[in-house]
This record gives C-alpha cells, structure tokens and sequence, in this order.
C-alpha cells in the first residue's frame, strides 16, 4: 500500500469515528482518549528503553491517562490546572522514589525519573486540552450558556482540520515540487522539504479560513475577529504540526525505530498518529481564547 493509501485509509476510519466521539463528548471521548494517551506515554518509554533508560511505566501511564480524566471531570482550565499540578507532582515525586529504590546508582535513576514525567506530561497534559476544548464554548459564553454539541465539535474541529489540511498539502507539495530542492530537517526527518513546509502553512491557512466560513454562525462571537486572524490561526497550528511531527521522529531516530509502535499495523502506532495533535491542540485553546477576548 502506499504511502496516499495509507494515510487516505487512516482517515476514512478515523475521522468518523473521532467525530462522533467528539459529539457525544463527556466520558465517551475522555475515556478512550485516556487510553489513547497512557499507551502514548508507553511508546515514548519504550523510546528510552531503546537506549538503556527504564522509566517508571506504572507511574508515567497512570499519571498520563489522570491528567485526561481531571481534564474531563474539570473541563475548565482554572479548575484543571491544580489538579494537573497536582498530578505533576505526584508523578514526580514517585518517579524519583522508585527509581531509588529499584533502579540504583548503577540504574541511570535521574534519567529514569525524568523521562517518566515527560511522557506523562508529553501524551497526557497535551490531550487533556481536547476535554478543555469541547467545553470553551458553553464556558466562555460562546452559545449563550447552553450545551450545543455540534459548537463544541466545531472547536475541536479546527485543530484536527487544520493538522491534516497542511500535513496533505505538505504531502503532494512535497512529492510534486520537493524532490531535489532544500530539506528542512535533514537529519531529523529526510523526506520533509521547506516545498512542504511552506505548503503546511498555506494549507493550514486555508483550513482556518475554510473553519469560520463554517462554524462562524454558530460561534458569532469568535467570527467576529475576521478572516485574516483566522488565517494566521491556521499558520501557527500548522507550524506547531510541524514541530510535533519533527519531535517525535527526532526521538524515533535517537531510539533507532522506524515507528513508535505497532498498535495499527502498516500505520505505526499511537505517537505517529497523535504526533502533530499533541501540539495543535493545546495551541488551539490558547488561540481561541485569545482571539475571543480581542478588542
């Protein structure tokens, strides 16, 4: 199968399915996006077994999937953010624990304790904005203090519209005018061309626009910032795509792996998915909200 197939069939299975899970909201999404987080968090560990660090797995997975519950049962950021300090610490403080206690000296702790955190932090802060998301537009006033499905959807739409609008035109870009010309991360990820990245940008640009001319009725007050800002929303998620994506292959790269797993055959697994999303969606909060609150 090639490479299009592959990304075409990963789509017409996924999209629907996230869709959906999106539109019922509440635990129907947390649930399986707490999952989708800890075995995130399982791949990033077995990135550092690779190169002879053993993290902490029952504390990295557990403290990843938490920060997606939290998230889900206190859909607002200022009464997430304690809970995730909290869960931070936490996973800190047992981190450190046990890699005293069964890692030793001799067992690379500080490495172990470390890297526990950050893949707790790396999968499951960044997917805990997805709960945080769906519920901005009932608590920001952005439907008049009611639940409306199909608003929240539309929010968590446009990191996931913007992510694979630019990833394909970075792909056909990439493939009809990239070839031969200047590669933007030669020793992170060959294929990649500064031909896709700019297309990224322009395409995530175009899916920001595309966004508003769709969901500005239901969300007046976030229509209410235009066209260009939109734009620019686009860009940004699409160069935060971008980085996700260079991310995680500089770590599949340093561990020697082609994928990070093999949870979806011929696709890799959970963080070659999830990859540029981690970074698109907690950047989508911030940028919605900003945008709302400009003069």
């Amino acid at each position: 199968m090639s490479e299009l197939s592959k990304r075409v069939a990963v789509a017409v299975v996924a999209i629907p399915i996230v869709l959906a899970l999106v539109y019922f909201g509440g635990w129907f999404v947390a649930i399986p996006l707490a999952v989708f987080a800890a075995w995130g968090a399982h791949e990033v560990f077995r990135f550092a077994r690779e190169k002879e660090v053993e993290p902490i797995e029952w504390v990295g997975v557990s403290a990843s999937a938490s920060f997606v519950l939290v998230a889900a049962w206190r859909p607002v950021f200022p009464e997430f953010a304690p809970f995730a300090l909290a869960i931070v610490m936490t996973a800190s403080v047992l981190a450190a624990l046990e890699a005293m206690r069964t890692r030793g000296p001799e067992g690379k702790p500080l490495s172990a304790a470390a890297v526990t955190v950050f893949g707790a932090i790396y999968t499951g802060l960044a997917l805990g904005f997805m709960p945080l998301l769906l519920g901005l537009p009932e608590h920001q006033g952005w439907t008049a203090g009611a639940a409306d499905p199909l608003a929240s959807l539309y929010i968590v739409a446009l990191p996931l519209v913007a992510t694979w609008v630019g990833d394909a035109s970075a792909y056909f870009a990439g493939t009809w005018w990239g070839k031969g010309r200047a590669r933007l991360a030669p020793t992170i990820s060959p294929n990649k061309s500064w031909v896709g990245f700019w297309a990224n940008l322009a395409g995530a640009a175009v899916a920001g626009i595309a966004w508003l001319a769709v969901a500005g009725a239901r969300l007046p007050d976030l229509a209410d910032a235009g066209v260009l800002p939109f734009a620019l929303v686009g860009a940004i998620l699409g160069f935060a795509a971008v980085i996700g994506d260079l991310l995680e292959s500089v770590f599949k790269r340093e561990a020697g792996l082609k994928d990070s797993g093999g949870l979806f055959p011929g696709h890799g697994g959970v963080l070659d998915r999830i990859d540029s999303l981690i970074f698109t969606i907690p950047a989508s909060y911030g940028l919605l909200i900003l945008l709302a609150n400009l003069p």
